[in-house]
């Protein structure tokens, strides 16, 4: 691929828009394989379509003319750009809206005849009814043409979603991965289809709920054109990522795993052509968000939360304490079972207490006592040197659970009240130390809050699977808590984790009062520059979010780096957790769908997977958060603790001016919203 591209899919400003060219019947025709159109084929793939499962869909191998495919292949290597972009559902590189090259100069579109024969060829009349034949989802636009060109490198995917997006009918995937290199299934990148249940809900409606595992797997292929009719609540899939090689060598003899396709909808009929109905685009609108569909899919995702409200008693009683070292001697013998000696001092808890009522967040290093740290990590290692089954079915036959659905998160988790792992760490921490009434005193001095109620789990996202998508948060400030207990390296955390639980049990006791100083200004230096780290993060190698403002079919932005270019230097693996700018919009769309920001300060909060480190974040309504996808080439698995905290609402912020976690500070750069624009969820 080339680095530098020289022609430009958008116009910037076209002086006069080509209508589409109108192909006759043996002029579309010509531009497909032979055999394609006749009626036993076109029987044999309807019927095909009607029986497959988990939803009709159907793959058409050897689809257009080889000859004119291999030329439009050449003019995308030698003359389109792509933009590099990533939030938290995909890591893609894309071009702009095939539909705008109409928009283009003569001297820009002679460089791209096959592309354009290629375009035409499939909104075509002639194939929109074969494709419509197939579906049996009625008349097709020829207007309104949505098509890009996906490249996905080794690193990239696309997570689970539908593509229900306002007229979109059929969405298909047209495959220009190397002709004389086929694909190998073990290289990852295959289209892949979840099952749909439909659950009865509390209120007797039934609502379609997508199972955690994909049932179908399609690799890719050359000239391979995968499709089906795009259905509310049902057509869920995603793009497996695209797997990093052993070597550079391996690599190069791979022809370097580049996942090409075209991906596009064919939408319902425009005002003015055949099968048009007046508002029926209105209607579809109306139907794309997930949170509209009948029977409240959210009451079957799992988990759910599970507060354990504080005794009004033990409330009333803090309330009156939060601001005070009240901590006694049977208190302290109990945190310091759990908690590292530096956190237990007043000097120490009133500085980080300061720091949180100023930053709203903190992160604090080695948090856990140094023998405690050492049991908990024995016990996460030789977990996961167990193999875990790969179906979710078999997985929860055990102690832990799968999250789901998967358009919105999915990881194993582990709640209070499991027989099963009783007498671990992890349920220590989970059932005895986080519930405690003395933690939770403790918390409530750092933070100088009142703790209502409290929802703790355990999480382990694997590799090469699991995620949490962008969701927001509504109603009053709460108090959100994390412990890293990640025990792999190359998370991009590693300085500061460096000499975690090292020295010996007798030298760390001894050493705990000299080093308070510094491991609070260690902590305050992690909370400050998070959002300095985010935003290199988002524009460096591991974007931590795409910054770029606009839908992905408009961007004619060259990347520093094409997508033939990987970074030598560093692997990045995802895993991190993000606390983003909410969206200001008119609040109807999927909290699941990520947006971009044209600003890099969108990203509030950012920390890598750790070890061995807490994080405070009180966070405000609209406050988008997530854990992007952790790749199959991370050297282990993420494991973390998560925790709720609702706190007792103040009248006013502590210090005049300053602001939760997603609410503007007037000391700060304002915090931009979200483009209002959608980026395209293409495959």
């Amino acid at each position: 691929m080339k680095r530098k591209a020289d022609v430009s899919v958008e116009s910037k400003k076209p002086l006069k828009k080509r209508p589409k060219n109108s192909l006759s019947d043996d002029e579309a025709k010509a531009r497909f394989r032979k055999g394609l159109f006749n009626q036993a084929t076109l029987d044999k793939y309807t019927s095909g379509y009607a029986s497959s499962t988990p939803y009709k869909h159907s793959v058409i191998n050897g689809l257009v003319d080889d000859a004119l495919l291999r030329s439009v292949r050449t003019e995308i290597e030698a003359n389109v750009s792509f933009t590099p972009k990533e939030t938290d559902i995909y890591k893609i590189h894309q071009s702009g809206d095939l539909a705008n090259l109409d928009g283009l100069d003569n001297a820009a579109l002679s460089k791209l005849p096959s592309l354009l024969a290629l375009r035409d060829a499939l909104y075509s009349q002639t194939f929109r009814d074969y494709v419509s034949h197939i579906t049996g989802c009625g008349p097709l636009s020829g207007r309104k043409t949505d098509m890009a060109i996906n490249v996905y490198t080794p690193g990239c995917y696309l997570l689970c979603h539908d593509d229900v997006i306002g007229s979109r009918k059929v969405s298909y995937i047209l495959y220009l991965t190397d002709p004389d290199t086929p694909w190998q299934p073990e290289w990852g990148g295959a289209l892949r289809l979840y099952p749909v249940t439909d659950r009865a809900g509390k209120d007797g409606e039934v609502a379609k709920t997508p199972l955690p595992d994909a049932v179908k797997v399609i690799p890719p292929a050359w000239n391979q054109l995968s499709f089906f009719a795009v259905q509310p609540g049902e057509s869920f899939h995603d793009v497996e990522e695209v797997y990093h090689a052993a070597s550079e060598e391996e690599l190069e003899k791979n022809g370097g795993r580049i996942r090409m396709a075209i991906s596009g909808w064919f939408h319902i009929p425009q005002i003015g052509e055949e099968g048009w109905v007046e508002g029926a685009e209105e209607k579809a609108a109306r139907n794309s968000g997930l949170m509209q569909l009948q029977g409240n899919p959210d009451q079957h995702d799992r988990p759910q939360a599970r507060p354990a409200a504080v005794g009004k008693s033990e409330s009333s009683e803090s309330s009156q304490e939060s601001g005070d070292a009240a901590l006694d001697a049977a208190d302290l013998d109990f945190l310091l079972k759990y908690l590292a000696p530096t956190y237990l001092t007043p000097d120490t808890i009133e500085q980080v207490a300061e720091h949180f009522e100023e930053e709203f967040t903190i992160t604090l290093p080695d948090i856990l006592h140094p023998k405690f740290a050492q049991r908990l990590r024995a016990y996460v290692e030789k977990k996961e040197a167990q193999a875990l089954p790969e179906d979710a079915s078999a997985i929860e036959k055990g102690a832990w659970k799968v999250a789901r659905p998967p358009h919105k998160h999915r990881y194993l988790y582990l709640q209070p009240g499991l027989d099963k792992e009783r007498g671990s760490p992890l349920n220590e921490l989970l059932e005895v130390f986080l519930p405690s009434r003395q933690f939770r005193l403790w918390l409530q001095m750092a933070t100088r809050s009142v703790i209502e109620s409290h929802d703790v789990m355990a999480r382990r996202f694997r590799r090469g699977k699991d995620y949490t998508l962008a969701t927001g948060h509504e109603g009053k400030p709460r108090l959100e808590l994390n412990i890293g207990i990640t025990p792999t390296p190359g998370w991009g955390d590693e300085e500061d984790d460096e000499g975690d639980d090292e020295e010996d049990d007798e030298d760390d006791d001894a050493s705990e009062a000299s080093s308070e100083a510094s491991t609070i200004h260690n902590g305050k230096a992690a909370a400050t520059n998070a959002k300095a780290k985010a935003k290199a993060k988002a524009n460096g190698n591991g974007k931590a979010a795409e910054t770029k403002k606009g839908k992905g079919k408009a961007a004619d932005t060259e990347a520093e780096d094409g997508p033939d270019k990987e970074d030598e230097d560093e692997l990045e693996v995802g895993g991190h957790e993000v606390y983003m700018a909410g969206d200001d919009g008119d609040g109807n769309e999927d909290a699941a769908v990520y947006k971009s920001s044209s600003e890099e300060d969108n990203i509030l909060f950012f920390q890598a997977a750790s070890w061995n480190k807490m994080t405070l974040v009180l966070r405000d309504s609209g406050t988008l958060r997530f854990v992007k996808y952790v790749s199959a080439s991370a050297k282990g698995d993420r494991w973390d603790i998560s925790g709720t905290f609702e706190i007792e609402e103040q009248d006013e912020a502590p210090n005049e001016g300053d602001a939760a976690v997603g609410v503007l500070d007037d000391s700060e750069e304002e915090f931009h919203g979200f483009s209002s624009s959608k980026d395209s969820d293409s495959d």
